[in-house]
């Protein structure tokens, strides 16, 4: 199964819903645009992290 496929087959089909500081979710939405990232993609990113290292 090729890299391609292998994302295809994950799809995502689930929402996490946070409420936090709109000041603070702005800088963070934009320093992702800054890193040509989105926010959506680190959240992600830190919950594989997170869940390798602690689970």
């Amino acid at each position: 199964m090729s890299k391609k496929d292998s994302k295809a087959s994950r799809k995502k089909d689930s929402q996490l819903v946070l409420r936090l500081d709109k000041d603070e979710r702005d800088a963070f939405v934009e320093l992702c645009k800054d890193m040509d990232t989105s926010a959506a993609r680190e959240i992600r990113a830190f919950i594989r992290k997170f869940m390798k290292e602690n689970g």
